[in-house]
């Protein structure tokens, strides 16, 4: 059975290790990324419309959050995880802001800093 931590969702990004250094450059444009393109639905440590990047790690892989980022329409159709989230999100679906994969690993750094 799936896990959460096998899971790497559907999109471009088929796997995905993270050095073990945060790069902060890197999370600084990642953040600069989320609050001009995120903050509508997402607080960083609370649910809010969508749920709180804080912590996703413990609870998501990297390569299905940058799949989340740039495939939100195939993903809330055929994951499950991300399915799920589209019902406890009350069916408000995640916008695609259509990032490139740059700006998505910036952000994905960010989250790690939160």
């Amino acid at each position: 059975m799936a896990t959460w931590e096998t899971n790497h969702g559907i999109g471009p990004i088929k796997a995905f290790t993270l050095p073990a250094e945060i790069d902060q450059d890197m999370a600084l444009k990642g953040k600069e990324v989320y609050e001009a393109m995120c903050t509508a639905c997402h607080k960083a440590d609370k649910k809010f419309i969508g749920p709180a990047p804080k912590d996703i790690l413990t609870r998501r892989t990297p390569a299905w959050i940058m799949n989340m980022i740039l495939n939100p329409e195939e993903m809330t159709q055929k994951d499950p995880i991300a399915k799920q989230l589209l019902i406890e999100a009350n069916g408000s679906p995640m916008a695609n802001q259509n990032l490139s994969e740059e700006q998505a690993r910036a952000v994905l750094e960010y989250f790690r800093t939160l």
